[in-house]
């Protein structure tokens, strides 16, 4: 890998971890929103928003719309309207705790399913730093015996685990002769139109008056720009030059920096066992990036 890959690299995984960043400190920005405003009518606004503002910004990319963009944003919008869907449903009849957990199994799924996707089998490291990620995860996310009992909203939470996976791969895979910009500009219109078609059934009429609250407006700001357009942006670059597995460890320190903000804003307590789990999060994740260079300097000398 020449200089200039190895700084694209680096750069892309500086993203891929502000992107969660971002993400993190968004469950204190709409902690009391959901309580004026219906799940999938956030969801519709939020990417109406992200839509309209990363058009205007990147409009000049429009002119290499073709049939192939089209077809990619489609399957990737609804891929991502999807994962959020299950995700908001399933929360309904689940702990919060356990759909944070089941959602980020992804973190598994991503090297499992790139293996018949792309025909390429993963390290024995990739599944092992997976598997730790995860382990810190549930340290993280799971009080008492929480994984004894399975229920609807688990299902769809894994549900939603599932098509986070698949969008990352997918997006993965376009990214090699697309442009990520684009791709995700047009991947959030047509979440923002799933959002409006599914939000009457869901959750019932327009929120007219909840838009009239302050608190509101200002947690759809960040949700549509910083969130969405941003961090989405963030991960779509990122996955360019990044592995799926790996960006996928990355990523999953949403559910560290979420925690990190919740002690520090919100007053939460952090206990030794969340300390554990924050732990081998990042364990995992220096592990998935000093062991391919050790692996592969260890093979070239035994194939000397």
């Amino acid at each position: 890998m020449n200089n200039s890959n190895k700084s694209k690299t680096f750069f892309a995984a500086i993203g891929l971890i502000l992107a969660p960043l971002i993400w993190g400190f968004s469950f204190v920005v709409v902690k009391d929103s959901l309580d004026h405003i219906g799940p999938v009518w956030m969801v519709a606004l939020r990417y109406s928003l992200a839509f309209v503002v990363l058009s205007i910004c990147c409009i000049k990319k429009y002119s290499r719309m073709n049939a192939s963009y089209l077809k990619n944003g489609i399957i990737l919008g609804f891929l991502l309207f999807t994962a959020y869907f299950l995700q908001t449903v399933g929360c309904k009849y689940t702990t919060a705790g356990k759909n944070a957990f089941l959602t980020t199994l992804y973190v598994i799924l991503v090297p499992l399913f790139a293996w018949p996707i792309f025909g390429k089998r993963p390290k024995w490291f990739v599944f092992f730093s997976a598997v730790l990620c995860l382990t810190g995860i549930a340290l993280l996310s799971l009080e008492g015996p929480s994984l004894l009992s399975v229920n609807r909203g688990d299902v769809l939470t894994l549900g939603c685990g599932v098509f986070f996976s698949l969008h990352i791969l997918y997006m993965s895979h376009c990214n090699k002769t697309q442009d990520p910009i684009l791709l995700t500009a047009l991947q959030f219109g047509v979440a923002a139109v799933l959002g409006w078609i599914v939000s009457p059934f869901y959750d019932g009429a327009f929120p007219s008056q909840a838009l009239q609250n302050s608190r509101v407006i200002y947690s759809l700001m960040f949700l549509g720009l910083g969130a969405s357009m941003i961090g989405f942006l963030l991960q779509n670059v990122g996955l360019k030059y990044v592995q799926p597995a790996l960006a996928s460890l990355f990523l999953s320190l949403e559910s560290v920096f979420g925690m990190f903000f919740s002690v520090v804003m919100l007053g939460e307590k952090m206990t030794p066992k969340m300390w554990i789990g924050c732990s081998l999060i990042f364990i995992s994740i220096l592990t998935a990036e000093v062991l391919p260079p050790l692996v592969a300097k260890r093979s070239s000398r035994t194939n000397r």
